[in-house]
């Protein structure tokens, strides 16, 4: 018997103020299969939010795997293509991210995922051959991506295809950073499911609180492993427990290891990143949202002793690589905390898990 389940990932969380807050604007759209959020404060608060859910819709239909007219679609069914600006420089964005990974983030295991009915959620175990013979498929250094007159031109290797959904929210939430910039906005929010983005701070002058969902209770969203409090930052995490079903009393999720095509097995229940809000290094790359949201599948693979590694050895500024940290939590009831959080990390005492502060 096959058993789906959708849990919530990060939360929002809102407390009372002494005083009245000013009151916000805000828009709510369905996209990319999970409900978004938009709250500003400020500047063309109005115009901001409402940019941001069109573009959410506009992002969905350019990115989706599942929607047939979507340029994704032709582009997986073609094998190449032109495609728009904001598709090409995430396809470049994600080969780069699956080369500074060493491949734990491939942007190429779509084939791999659909063997497992994690794109129509059809949900099935596929058999060892299968998958066996789908993995030389998984390689995102054989996609050339190039600037082109009107967008990019895009080359796949033969049989192969794209699935941006572990990159596409993260590059979605940079998009509402920079409508917030360009609107003048002083504050506000966007959730969209795991990914959380901060601008500036709460209407009260203090930081925004978004809580880290405990993978242990997926089934009660106000769980939680514990509580950061963030100013000017993307929050966006990844999890075993986001996505999942199970068959014949074993539990399989949606985090493919590329170099398996089997549910990665990392002792990791959950790994959330933290990076602050920077401009784009420049116009076509993405900023540190889209590195978040490829970073958090990338270590969840990983496992607790690399992810660290790479954390460690990636804390330098660069084009695509900025400083961030990290909150792991492991199948075996820790929850790890790298110094740059330590001070922004209040723990839930009531969770059961042991606390570690990692530097």
């Amino acid at each position: 018997m096959l058993k789906r389940f959708f849990p919530l990932l990060l939360c929002v969380l809102l407390t009372a103020c002494a005083a009245p807050a000013p009151e916000p604007a805000q828009q709510q759209v369905i996209a990319m299969s999970i409900v978004m959020t938009f709250t500003a404060y400020g500047g063309e608060a109005e115009a901001a939010v409402t940019s941001a859910a069109e573009q959410m819709c506009a992002l969905e239909a350019s990115f989706s795997r599942t929607l047939p007219d979507s340029e994704v679609s032709r582009l997986n069914v073609q094998g190449r293509g032109t495609v728009s600006r904001n598709l090409g420089e995430l396809l470049q964005a994600a080969g780069h991210y699956c080369a500074s990974t060493d491949g734990a983030f491939d942007f190429t295991v779509a084939p791999a995922a659909s063997a497992w009915g994690f794109t129509t959620d059809h949900f099935q175990v596929p058999n060892p051959e299968e998958l066996e013979a789908l993995l030389p498929l998984v390689d995102g250094a054989a996609v050339t991506v190039e600037n082109a007159e009107e967008g990019y031109d895009v080359v796949l290797g033969d049989g192969q295809s794209v699935d941006l959904g572990g990159i596409a929210k993260g590059y979605a939430a940079d998009l509402a950073a920079d409508i917030f910039a360009a609107s003048g906005i002083e504050r506000g929010k966007a959730e969209l499911g795991g990914n959380i983005l901060v601008w500036g701070t709460r209407p009260d002058g203090a930081p925004w609180r978004v809580g880290v969902q405990d993978p242990a209770r997926p089934g009660e969203p106000n769980a939680l492993a514990g509580v950061l409090e963030l100013e000017n930052a993307y929050a966006i995490t990844s999890g075993s427990y986001q996505r999942f079903f199970e068959a014949e009393g074993k539990i399989y999720h949606h985090i493919i290891d590329p170099s398996t095509g089997y549910p990665a097995d990392s002792g990791l229940t959950s790994v959330t990143i933290v990076a602050n809000t920077r401009e784009r290094p420049e116009p076509d790359r993405p900023g540190n949202g889209t590195m978040c949201d490829a970073y958090s599948t990338a270590l969840f693979i990983m496992g607790e002793e690399k992810a660290l590694d790479f954390w460690r050895t990636h804390q330098q500024s660069g084009l695509y690589e900025d400083a961030f940290d990290l909150v792991l939590i492991t199948s075996d009831g820790r929850v790890l905390v790298t110094a740059g959080l330590a001070d922004r990390f209040t723990p839930d005492e009531t969770s059961g898990y042991v606390y570690e502060t990692v530097s």
